[in-house]
Order: structure tokens, then sequence, then C-alpha cells
């Protein structure tokens, strides 16, 4: 595997978490291509973090304001040039992380998704699993589709109640796509809860 993107159903969800899950199941390297946001922890370094010793490649464009790309690099008085954002090279897998959902715009013109279909790699979408998700997995999975991305499969995060676990029953079936695992909540993420709870993950 050249690697995978990691990309969500919604903003908030978890979705580094799990890209720190998957690293440390793949032994891969890491990037964010874009990080909004500078005044809390980035998710580069939530990486390093709950990876210890990973690759982590640096970002191509840091943004000062928490906002969607294309309007936090508008107020920041950046142009981001989807050009420089090639895939980094190294040794082992690459791990890269979107920020919020799929159709979170780049730019004026340019969604990650398209962004996505043009890197080529397979995408994990990673899924809430409370009240919702189904609407916002399936409009995911379709807006992927549209572009010829190709998913590895679905990432369920948050509760396993019976509502829940119907949900993930539901989502898989109706778009055929495989159920790569189900992270819950944890109470305390460290690198060894997180890497106990990732057990359960078919990659």
């Amino acid at each position: 595997m050249r690697g995978l993107i990691v990309t969500g159903t919604d903003t908030g969800i978890g979705k580094t978490v799990l890209a720190a899950g998957l690293l440390g199941r793949l032994g891969a390297r890491y990037w964010k291509p874009v990080q909004s946001g500078l005044e809390e922890e980035t998710d580069s370094e939530c990486i390093a973090r709950l990876v210890p010793g990973a690759t982590i490649h640096p970002e191509a464009y840091r943004l000062i304001t928490p906002a969607s790309p294309h309007w936090a690099a508008a107020i920041d008085g950046v142009t981001i040039d989807p050009a420089c954002l090639t895939l980094p090279q190294g040794d082992g897998p690459l791990v890269v992380e979107g920020a919020g959902g799929a159709l979170v715009p780049l730019t004026d013109t340019r969604l990650y998704a398209d962004q996505f279909a043009d890197w080529g790699l397979p995408v994990v979408v990673a899924a809430r699993t409370g009240l919702g998700t189904i609407n916002h997995t399936l409009l995911t999975v379709e807006a992927l589709r549209a572009r010829g991305c190709a998913i590895l499969g679905l990432a369920f995060i948050g509760e396993a109640g019976a509502a829940e676990v119907e949900s993930m029953r539901f989502l898989c079936a109706h778009t055929g796509l495989r159920r790569l695992g189900h992270l819950p909540r944890l109470a305390s993420v460290t690198p060894e809860t997180l890497a106990a709870a990732m057990a359960e993950f078919d990659l």
C-alpha cells in the first residue's frame, strides 16, 4: 500500500485520533497538507504526541485562522496553490489527513475531494456513529465516488449502542463498503489506549 487518505463526514469527529491509530497500525508516515488554526495543538502535533517517533512531513500551508482552508487563506493573505500539494516521498506508506469533510474547499474553485482524486490514494471515510451519520456518510461516499476516488472502507467513531450498531450495519450493506473497524470514544487518549482500541481494525 502506497498510503491512504483519511477524510470525515464532518469536522471534530475524531479524524486525527483515527489517523494516529492508522499510523501506528501501518507503521506509516503522516502528512497534513493544510493546517488551519495554530493557537491550539495542531493535528501534526497531536500525531507526534500519540505516535512517538513517527515521521511527520511538514504542512504545505500553515494558516493562522481556524476556518475552512479557502477562507483562512484569504484572511491570512495566502494563496493556496494545488500544484504545491504534491504527496511527500519517503519510506513506507503515507497517511494523508484532510480537513473536516470531503467537500471542504481548499480554494474558491477546488474542494478536498477533487484533490483526493488527483492524489489517487484510497480513502478511509471516518464516520461518527451518532444520529445523522447515515445521511452524512452516504453523501460523503457519493461525492467521493462521483470523482472516481477509490474508498478503502468505513471507520466508525463513537458509541456503539443498538442504534449505532444498526447504523453501521446499514451503511456497510447499502454502500457495499468494508467496515474497517470501530474506534470508541476513549476516556484517556494515550499511545497505549489508542493502540489497544485500534487492535480490531482490519486494513
